[in-house]
C-alpha cells in the first residue's frame, strides 16, 4: 500500500485502506460489516473477488492480478438525503485518474462504465447503505482492468481493453488505487458543495455516445432516440420522436441503437 500512501499524500490520513488477497465481494463485504464511523472513508481492495458483482445481477470476473477492485464506503452530512449521481462522479473521477497515468480515449458511458476507444476499462457499482437512523451512506465499488489473461472471457457489446493494451504495460496497482482515491475525495467534495451541475460540464466532455443513436433497454417500454448528454440531476436526456425524454438509472441500459 506504500504506492496508494504515496499518491495521497497529504489526503493519507482521510483513509482507511486495507488489502485482501482475496474476497468474495468487496461492495458485499462493507455493506454486511460496516466499519465504525471515525470521519475517514473506509476502502477495502481485493486482488480477486471470488463474487464481485456489477449492475442488474452481472458478475465482475477476475483473475490474480489483472484487475484493481475496491470499495469506499462515503458518508454524508447527517439527515442530509443521499443525492443521485454518485457513479457518475465515481465515473468522472476514475476517468481523470486514467488521463493523469497517460491514458488517451477516456470515455463515459451513462451511467456507470469507463471505456477507452469504446472499449470497456471500468465498471462502478454504487450502493445505498440500508436501514434507518443511519448517517447516510454509499459504497462505491470501482473495478478496473489492469491485464487481462489472454484466455479472459469477458463478455461486453463494444469489446473490453486494459491498462497494459492502452499505455503498453500495467501500471502499479496501489499507486493507480492512491490516484483514483484522490479524485473521488476532490470530485466528492465539489459534489457534496454544489451538486452534480458543478460536473456535468466535464462529464459530458467524455460522453461515449453524445449525440448519436441509442436505445434503452429495461423500460416498460422500449425507447429509442438520440443521446443528448446528462441533466443537472444525472439523469440520462433522451431525444426523441415525441420529445426529450428524462431517463433514470435504476435497472435500464443504454446501448449503441
Amino acid at each position: 500500500m506504500g504506492a496508494a500512501l504515496a499518491a495521497l499524500d497529504d489526503l493519507a490520513g482521510a483513509f482507511s485502506l486495507v488489502l485482501l488477497t482475496e474476497c468474495d465481494s468487496t461492495n458485499s463485504r462493507l455493506l454486511a460489516e460496516l466499519p465504525p464511523d471515525d470521519g475517514r472513508v473506509h476502502v477495502l481492495a481485493a486482488d480477486v473477488q471470488t463474487s464481485g458483482r456489477g449492475r442488474r445481477g452481472r458478475a465482475w470476473k477476475s483473475w490474480p492480478g489483472a484487475s484493481l477492485t475496491f470499495s469506499a464506503l462515503w458518508r454524508f452530512a447527517p439527515d442530509a438525503p443521499v443525492p443521485a449521481g454518485l457513479s457518475l462522479v465515481a465515473g468522472l473521477a476514475v476517468a481523470r485518474a486514467l488521463e493523469e497515468l497517460g491514458v488517451e480515449g477516456v470515455q463515459l458511458k451513462w451511467p456507470n462504465d469507463v471505456l477507452v476507444h469504446g472499449r470497456k476499462l471500468a465498471g462502478i457499482l454504487v450502493e445505498l447503505t440500508p436501514g434507518r437512523g443511519r448517517v447516510p451512506a454509499a459504497v462505491v465499488g470501482i473495478g478496473i482492468n489492469l491485464q487481462l489473461p489472454p484466455d479472459a472471457d469477458v463478455e461486453y457489446a463494444t469489446g473490453v481493453t486494459d491498462l497494459a493494451a492502452c499505455l503498453g504495460q500495467a501500471p502499479d496497482a496501489s499507486r493507480l488505487l492512491g490516484l483514483v482515491l484522490v479524485q473521488l475525495h476532490r470530485l466528492f467534495e465539489v459534489y457534496a458543495a454544489a451538486g452534480f451541475s458543478a460536473l456535468r460540464g466535464a462529464w459530458q466532455q467524455r460522453n461515449a455516445f453524445a449525440n448519436l443513436p441509442v436505445n434503452i433497454l429495461g423500460e416498460a417500454e422500449a425507447l429509442a432516440g438520440t443521446c443528448a448528454g446528462v441533466d443537472d440531476d444525472g439523469a440520462l436526456l433522451l431525444q426523441t420522436p415525441g420529445g426529450l425524454r428524462r431517463v433514470l438509472s435504476g435497472e435500464v441500459s443504454l446501448r449503441l441503437a
